[in-house]
């Protein structure tokens, strides 16, 4: 996050910042990459396609999230100015991608963790990818993003992300039979349950990018 020009929510980074964005930047690219690692080795040894288990991988809500964070944390670090850099640097980007990881970790520890007992490589990814990144990206979020710049018409442009995921689901799941998520499930718990399990997590999409506005006024009105 260097400053390029005046209020555009960059700002410099002093050497134990840049250490913190790094570190938390290759903890998700290594939960990525484990994460991957393992669907491929289940896919060779199931004789199945490897393009198939790579479209499944990013099928995942907690895959899509988990790779904003790790792309925005490197970009924040990098020297780059193309307009992808400054993107993943703006605030109001890095604000909807903190919404969406930290629905990751909320709902896998509401909803799924119950379900399996991952063990090995499998538990070190599982960690990585929804209890240590949600918090590290949520910790940049506060520390080192510019506040100030977040408006309620904000959380209308962040909800196209989860829409956007939901009905590529349904598509998905009519097509193959698999909803990727059992709380979306339709071929199992039928349309009605499966779509009020969708709004409530787009409810609670909406309740976290509320509350963040909030904290994003309040932070900078404090500094103010």
């Amino acid at each position: 996050m260097y400053n390029e020009t005046p209020g555009s929510g960059f700002a410099p980074m002093t050497s134990a910042q840049r250490r913190y964005v790094i570190a938390a930047a290759f903890l998700g690219w290594v939960g990525l990459t484990i994460q991957l690692y393992l669907i491929f080795y289940s896919r060779w040894a199931d004789h199945a396609s490897l393009l198939g288990g790579l479209v499944k991988f990013f099928s995942f809500f907690t895959v899509l999230s988990n790779t904003l964070a790790a792309t925005a944390l490197t970009c924040a670090v990098s020297t780059g100015v193309s307009a992808g850099h400054r993107f993943f640097r703006h605030p109001v980007v890095c604000g909807g991608i903190t919404v969406s990881i930290v629905l990751v970790g909320i709902a896998y520890n509401l909803l799924l963790r119950h379900l399996w007992k991952p063990e090995g490589w499998q538990f070190v990814a599982d960690e990585l990818l929804h209890d240590i990144m949600p918090l590290a990206f949520l910790l940049y979020w506060w520390l080192y993003v510019a506040k100030g710049f977040l408006r309620p018409v904000h959380i209308l442009l962040w909800m196209l992300y989860p829409l956007g995921y939901f009905a590529y689901l349904l598509l998905r799941g009519d097509m193959l039979g698999d909803y990727v998520y059992p709380f979306i499930d339709i071929g199992t718990l039928g349309y009605p349950p499966a779509l009020r399990n969708a709004l409530g997590i787009l409810a609670g999409f909406v309740a976290l990018a509320g509350v963040l506005l909030l904290v994003d006024r309040l932070s900078a009105r404090r500094k103010a």
